[in-house]
């Protein structure tokens, strides 16, 4: 073979070699134009769940009947914004794979999954499911467009526990005695239903590992309410 033949072989591999590369060019300024208006529709996710972030934490500092009544009207009307948004997303999506851009909304998502399950349990006790929570904010369960990741709907859960256990200390504060108990019994119920879970993914096992220490520490309330004679043993 001449060597005019490997020249021409080494011009034709660089040609598809830079061929290749401009595809993959394409690709990054597709997905880069992707991620910026993923970006635009979760600047709007995050304005809500500060929003709502806002009414908990005035609920933290004045744990009163009106102000529980204040927080799960403001986390129900907030959710209801979010409907279009995540319609929004999922158009942003079309030809690429959920997971692909899971990142970018995941944790605003978690967030905000935790604040309905909290709105749930404020009006009713209960646990809100992974249905109840991804209808909450317009989104679904299933597969087959933009959903409520599962492992998204668990660290929400855990969020909640934190918060929950936050809130049975300052609910003592306010002269309210019987939420810490309600709370108290969540709380074990919960973690025992974690403790039924296989968890694969490491930071949700971390977060699980943290529950325990929520759970205990609504158990000191308890104990201490005890002590003082201000709840039956």
């Amino acid at each position: 073979m001449s060597e005019s033949t490997f020249a021409n072989d080494d011009a034709g591999d660089s040609e598809n070699a830079l061929k290749y590369f401009n595809q993959i060019q394409d690709h990054l300024l597709i997905e880069q134009n992707v991620r910026e208006r993923l970006a635009e529709y979760l600047t709007k996710l995050d304005q809500i769940d500060r929003k709502i972030q806002a009414v908990i934490q005035k609920l933290h500092r004045n744990p009163v009947q009106s102000v529980v009544y204040e927080t799960c009207n403001v986390i129900r009307e907030e959710c209801k914004q979010t409907i279009e948004i995540y319609r929004g997303i999922n158009n942003c999506l079309e030809g690429f794979h959920y997971y692909q851009f899971h990142d970018v909304w995941k944790f605003v998502t978690q967030r905000l999954s935790s604040a309905a399950c909290l709105c749930v349990y404020l009006e009713s006790g209960q646990l809100a499911s992974h249905e109840t929570a991804a209808e909450m904010l317009g989104i679904s369960t299933k597969q087959d467009g933009f959903f409520l990741d599962l492992e998204d709907y668990l660290h929400g859960l855990l969020s909640l526990a934190s918060e929950l256990a936050r809130l049975a200390v300052n609910f003592v504060v306010s002269g309210d005695y019987k939420r810490p108990q309600s709370i108290s019994d969540f709380l074990c119920s919960l973690n025992s239903g974690f403790r039924l879970l296989q968890l694969k993914n490491d930071a949700l096992r971390r977060r699980f590992d943290g529950l325990k220490y929520d759970v205990k520490k609504v158990e000191e309330v308890i104990y201490d309410l005890s002590i003082r004679g201000l709840i039956k043993k």
